[in-house]
Formats: C-alpha cells, structure tokens, sequence
C-alpha cells in the first residue's frame, strides 16, 4: 500500500509575519480604544453629577423661597444622608437690576460636589420679593382685588 504524502499548497494557514503584524495593530487599538472607554465614563459621570445637583438646588430653592428663609441672609447646608458629598450655599443680595425699587432680591444658591480632586459646582438664581401681610391680607379678603 502506497501512501500518498503530497504537499496540499491549497492548505490555508497564517505565516509568522501576518500574525505579527495582527498582534502590531491590537497593540495600537486597545489602548486608544480604552481611552476613549475611560473618556466616555468620566463624561457620564460628571454628566450625572450635575443633572443630581440641579436636582437638588431646585429643591433647596423651593424651600427656601417657600418658607422665606431667604430673608435671614446668607445661609449654607448639605443634603446628607440622602445625598452626601452633595453641599449647598445661598447668597442674598439686593437685585441691580431692580430699577423701579421694587425691593427685590437675587438669590443665589451654589451646589457643590468634588469628583475625584476636583471640586465643580452649579448656581441656581431666583428673585424674590417681601411681601406686605397687611395688604396682601387685605387684598385677599377684598373680593374686588387681586393678590400682589
């Protein structure tokens, strides 16, 4: 019996430079592409952190203006224990651009969070004004006028 050894030149197979020059090109592309990957993630999170602080300092200034605990001046706090890392800090002052004397005031509440080394921060402003009880209690009991 005869056997037939021939060499197949058909017979597919990597040479040593293709798989080199494969390994080449991973070498390139997985960092660049971790890079980006890592990129990407910091972006989310910062992106998350400001969607939670903006969250929050809407919050803060409905209570704030709500309550009229604006009118005491400057006050400052944290959101612990459901938001720690997560602070906050108002600013009262007379508005510029009041030019009636109107008596308004711009309120300023700053939220701010460190990620990582970084501290960032949001501000959030409103107007407000001191509203007279007496006349606003006469107003309301006066069918023929409105609210100020």
């Amino acid at each position: 019996m005869k056997t037939n050894l021939k060499y197949r030149s058909s017979s597919r197979a990597f040479t040593l430079v293709e798989v080199l020059a494969a390994l080449m090109l991973i070498a390139i592309v997985i960092p660049a592409v971790e890079q980006g990957i890592t990129v990407a993630q910091r972006a989310g999170d910062e992106s998350r952190h400001r969607t939670e602080a903006a969250g929050l300092a809407q919050s803060e200034m409905a209570t704030i203006l709500t309550s009229s605990s604006w009118q005491t001046g400057n006050q400052s706090g944290d959101f612990s224990p459901d938001w720690p890392g997560y602070t906050w800090a108002s600013q009262v002052q007379s508005w510029a651009g009041d030019t009636v004397g109107a008596g308004l005031s711009e309120i300023d509440l700053t939220v701010s969070w460190s990620s990582g080394a970084r501290q960032s921060h949001i501000v959030l402003s409103s107007l407000a004004y001191t509203r007279n009880t007496a006349t606003a209690a006469a107003g309301s009991s006066s069918s023929s006028s409105s609210l100020p």
